[in-house]
């Protein structure tokens, strides 16, 4: 089997343009940490199943270790780097910080992007849909009452 030829592929991630030169089934998640140097999204189970790696891909919550960089050449790539303005959280990320949701942290690039996915797509989901949206975002620590809490926090715009 001949391996695939690198080329150049043309990404906007947080906003900005890149031009990569790789093999067109590598994993986003390899060029985001290894090439851009965002450390948001993190190498989880490398299945998609987890969730640690999410970001978003014009706007929908999307797993980075299984989306080869073919598929989201010229979309926007959004990590969790770009949700920030000027430096400060938004509010995702201002409730998890508030709502002190973390143990070691892994697992919060993937439920912050969740959140985000599920905001900008429904501004006022309910509690059910939260907990229904992060199903498949596993936290290992077992800190999901205060992710709920933060989560919860961040559609209600309140600590």
């Amino acid at each position: 089997m001949n391996p695939i030829a690198p080329r150049p592929f043309a990404l906007s991630v947080n906003n900005e343009h890149h031009n990569v030169t790789v093999e067109p089934d590598t994993p986003l998640l390899y060029i985001l940490r290894n090439d851009l140097a965002l450390n948001g999204p993190k190498f989880g189970c490398g299945l998609g199943e987890c969730g640690a790696c999410t970001v978003l891909v014009d706007g929908v919550a999307a797993r980075s270790c299984v989306i080869p960089v073919s598929v989201v050449e010229n979309r926007k790539i959004t990590t969790l780097e770009g949700l920030s303005d000027n430096g400060q959280p938004n509010k995702v990320q201002q409730a998890f910080i508030d709502n002190q949701a973390a143990q070691c942290g892994y697992c919060l690039n993937g439920m912050i992007m969740t959140i985000q996915a599920l905001l900008n797509r429904n501004p006022n989901p309910s509690e059910a849909q939260i907990r229904n949206e992060l199903r498949h975002n596993l936290c290992r620590c077992g800190t999901h009452v205060e992710i709920m809490a933060a989560a919860i926090s961040a559609v209600r715009g309140r600590p």
